[in-house]
């Protein structure tokens, strides 16, 4: 049963991680309904994310190539250092230092505190309700070329809030471009390429942390890390199952912000959330 659980979790990873819904609240959410006994945890989740981001690296893999030579070529004065692919590389670069910053002095909360189910459904629901007033106010008018360092950096701290299951990395990214004007595809397309350091680096150092400092019983008990649900076999195969369905969604997606409003994602955030708030209260869930 947790080999099917963990392939369940790597469906469910495959599906969210792109939408603006949030995975690691999915995570969180269907790995207590599938009665695992616990809470999957952190490190589960940011090591089954490195399928999703090869997912992404795969859907991309023109543009990053591009983007990662000509940053190397200005870097060696080989092209103008305003080149726009080498520009673009230090905008990942610099977008990346908050949710690094963060996600290093908030470490343990972002495994214990943070993964509260009272925390994810509040946050689906404010952040559903920021991403409809964004969606509906933003000029949508900026292109990915006009990406200012500002508004770069703005992208890079609405990205770590992402630290906090329920917010959404797409989400949160995505909210903050149209709220800035920038288009839907633009916005998602520099979100996906600006996660691909954070999540490649939280699930490597998660993956060193599952080898090096396995959570044993009695860390568990005193609170200073969540209970390993998974083995590594588990996990992997998780991995793999989240790299495949990712790649199915990740060109859905893209396809549909050309053309539709994020409206659908928004009322399902703000479904979810209040019912994960009436099973809570009502005690049919512990948060």
């Amino acid at each position: 049963m947790e080999f099917l659980n963990a392939l369940i979790l790597g469906v469910v990873q495959g599906l969210t991680e792109f939408l603006p819904i949030s995975s690691s609240a999915h995570i969180r959410i269907v790995g207590t309904l599938l009665g695992t006994g616990a809470d999957p945890g952190a490190r589960f989740t940011a090591i089954i994310q490195l399928g999703t981001e090869a997912a992404v690296l795969l859907y991309f893999w023109r543009d990053i190539a591009r983007i990662v030579s000509r940053w190397f070529q200005a870097l060696l004065g080989r092209i103008p250092r305003n080149d726009p692919d080498a520009r673009m590389g230090w905008l990942v670069i610099v977008g990346s230092v908050p949710i690094v910053v963060l996600g290093l002095l908030f470490q343990d909360a972002i495994e214990t505190t943070f993964r509260s189910l009272w925390i994810v459904a509040t946050t689906l629901i404010v952040f559903g309700i920021l991403l409809g007033v964004a969606d509906r106010v933003g000029a949508k008018t900026r292109r990915l070329k006009e990406l200012t360092w500002g508004n770069g950096i703005v992208f890079g701290f609405a990205q770590a809030l992402a630290l906090i299951p329920g917010v959404s990395r797409s989400g949160g990214t995505i909210t903050a471009g149209l709220f800035m004007g920038y288009q839907r595809r633009a916005a998602a397309r520099y979100s996906f390429l600006l996660a691909i350091p954070a999540v490649f680096g939280s699930g490597l150092y998660q993956l060193f942390k599952a080898f090096k400092e396995p959570c044993t019983e009695a860390l568990a008990q005193a609170g200073t890390c969540t209970a390993e649900v998974f083995g590594p076999v588990e996990t992997a195969a998780a991995t793999v199952v989240a790299f495949v369905v990712g790649i199915v969604v990740i060109a859905f997606f893209m396809g549909y912000i050309s053309r539709r409003s994020f409206l659908p994602f928004v009322v399902y955030r703000i479904g979810l959330g209040g019912l994960l708030m009436v099973l809570l209260g009502t005690g049919t869930l512990e948060a």
